[in-house]
């Protein structure tokens, strides 16, 4: 295991010890969450029980191979804890989220819960979002308007492909991965976007995220949205 996969799973422990007896659980996407559904499994072996539902399809397998059952989402209005990785964060909390394609129902399950955590070694904290891709999860049909309408807007839009195929989320929709360097209005983007029909969804997390665990070489830190020590950066 490298140094960056030894810290994401010290964050991924740290908050999973926040998770309490009967407690619904949200699952994330990705190579963070992934450390995340492992540690949480380890705590279901010692005997927590829980119930969990998930972002993804490839999470829900995942879960389920750790021996924890998954309950539909659509059946549930809200959950009393998530966690999940990010793409990047910022010192006021704001993040880009959805790499991993699962970037709408990450965010539904994100608005649902009671407190959502976000895990992440040290390097994903930054004093201002835009290294990374913003993906959007895009109705098929309206793949070339909204991609003129990102352009219109200053962004880079790309089709994410495989094979030469589009890559499609679980729910059959595209991605559209935008480059904007260096933004300056996060909110003001976000509603620009959402503006857009076709639209079905952003990685711009802007109010969900409660709490952050980060791990760095000093090991793991806890900052809290309404706490008073800002966020590292780097």
């Amino acid at each position: 295991m490298n140094d960056v996969d030894f810290r994401k799973r010290a964050a991924a422990r740290a908050a999973v010890d926040e998770i309490e007896p009967g407690m619904l659980v949200g699952l994330g996407t990705g190579s963070t969450a992934a450390f995340a559904i492992a540690a949480l499994a380890d705590r279901v072996r010692a005997g927590l029980t829980i119930r969990t539902v998930a972002t993804s399809r490839a999470t829900e397998a995942a879960a389920e191979a750790a021996g924890m059952g998954v309950l539909d989402m659509a059946d549930f209005g809200r959950v009393d804890l998530a966690i999940d990785g990010v793409d990047e964060i910022d010192p006021a909390f704001r993040a880009i989220k959805g790499g991993g394609g699962a970037l709408l129902r990450e965010k539904i399950v994100a608005a649902a819960a009671d407190r959502m955590i976000a895990i992440a070694d040290a390097s994903k904290c930054v004093a201002r979002l835009g290294r990374p891709m913003l993906p959007l999860e895009v109705l098929p049909f309206a793949r070339s308007f909204v991609a003129d309408a990102v352009a219109a807007l200053g962004g880079t839009p790309i089709l994410r492909t495989a094979g030469g195929a589009p890559v499609l989320t679980d729910q059959g929709n595209v991605l559209i991965d935008c480059g904007f360097p260096g933004l300056e209005d996060p909110a003001a983007l976000a509603h620009a976007l959402g503006q857009i029909p076709g639209v079905l969804g952003h990685g711009l997390f802007l109010d969900e995220i409660d709490a952050l665990y980060v791990a760095g070489e000093d090991g793991v830190r806890l900052y809290e949205r309404r706490g008073s020590h800002p966020i590292g950066v780097r």
